[in-house]
């Protein structure tokens, strides 16, 4: 059963990455809103949508299974997508947003979950990383191919790129249904109120898992947004068609980053990979930041080359501290900070950037994401 299920979950990721317009999302955002605060939003709506359903979808997995949770999360998510393609106006893209992160949290800490308990089922558990890193490869690698053919479409129409987005997450929606239900890990009895506070008591008492979630927490609330606005960044500098080659540099640097993820972890250990990634990555983007020339493009996707591995090394560090019958809501309680981290950001990038233009905005949340760093080299003092 586990060689189909993750064939099929290398299908499925590179179907969620196979979008075609990711990297002009906040082109098209804008453009349809009117300004870079209000497409910024759209980020932050979709991430604060995610911060409250993630509990509940946590639960829901936890208690209902991961194989029902990812075709509700396809449904949603092949919705959202209608809804961006149709964009009337900037309230359609606020519901798109909403639908967005409701499947998000379908799939937040469900699919990591969902490999997990596939491999535990067949006693591979020790593997983990090497096939969530190969898996979570074909992402980034669908990213870089839909990036290059995305530029090429959004030159002639921004519609038919949406439009073809749908088309491939439908193809998603019909691949959730061929999943296998991995065994039940641990039956649960406690109701909801119960079921979170035990989570978050073992968050409180892991002092290990505390730090490793605030480190997380900083990471994606910062960097993620940035990351994510940074082709309006480059609409100032390349034309539109091309800022999808500087997605395929940085996809296909992750994709690779991904795939020999297990190697990377077992040579250095998770802990210094994660240093690793967040040393080259940050700096690489301050530079291009700092540049703002032709060149920093290339050299803000060059940091893309450790990225895949230090979210591995990430989850390979977090799984080890979460408790089996509540791998998947403990996971939620870290998503739903980062989430929440994520919507204030958005707004405040969005904000300072229709004020001092996006490489300034970008480069001062850059230099905010910084202290994500000390807190692993901290943790792997404590290792020695």
């Amino acid at each position: 059963m586990y060689r189909k299920n993750i064939r099929l979950l290398k299908i499925f990721n590179f179907l969620i990455g196979f979008t075609f317009f990711a990297p002009l999302a906040i082109i098209y955002f804008s453009r349809v809103s009117g300004s870079y605060t209000l497409g910024a939003s759209i980020f932050g709506i979709s991430m604060l949508a995610s911060a409250i359903f993630e509990v509940p979808t946590g639960i829901w997995s936890d208690r209902m299974g991961r194989r029902g949770t990812i075709i509700l999360g396809s449904w949603v998510r092949v919705l959202a997508y209608i809804f961006y393609a149709l964009g009337f106006s900037y309230w359609w893209l606020v519901g798109g947003a909403i639908l967005e992160g409701l499947s998000r949290a379908f799939y937040s800490s469900n699919n990591n979950t969902f490999l997990y308990d596939t491999l535990a089922d067949n006693n591979l558990v020790h593997k983990y990383h090497e096939f969530l890193g190969k898996a979570s490869s074909m992402e980034h690698l669908a990213l870089a191919i839909s990036a290059g053919l995305g530029g090429l479409i959004a030159h002639y129409s921004f519609s038919w790129l949406l439009w073809a987005a749908v088309s491939s997450q439908l193809l998603l929606l019909i691949i959730s249904y061929q999943f296998d239900s991995p065994l039940t890990r641990s039956p649960q009895t406690t109701n909801l109120y119960t079921h979170i506070k035990e989570a978050l008591q073992l968050f409180i008492k892991n002092r290990k898992l505390r730090l490793l979630s605030l480190a997380s927490i900083i990471d994606f609330s910062f960097g993620e947004i940035t990351y994510q606005f940074q082709g309006a960044f480059f609409l100032t500098i390349w034309p539109v068609w091309a800022i999808g080659l500087a997605n395929i540099l940085s996809d296909v640097g992750a994709s690779i980053s991904y795939y020999f993820s297990g190697y990377l972890i077992r040579k250095l250990t998770a802990l210094k990979v994660l240093i690793l990634d967040c040393t080259v990555g940050y700096s690489l983007a301050i530079i291009g930041l700092l540049l703002g020339n032709r060149a920093s493009p290339v050299i803000m996707s060059s940091g893309s080359l450790l990225y895949g591995s230090g979210m591995v090394a990430e989850s390979h560090l977090m799984q080890q501290e979460f408790t089996d019958h509540q791998r998947t809501t403990m996971g939620s309680l870290n998503s739903l900070a980062g989430n929440i981290g994520f919507a204030l950001m958005s707004l405040i990038l969005g904000g300072l950037a229709d004020n001092l233009g996006p490489r300034i905005a970008m480069l001062i949340l850059m230099i905010c994401v910084l202290p994500s760093t000390l807190i692993y080299v901290y943790l792997q003092k404590g290792e020695k």
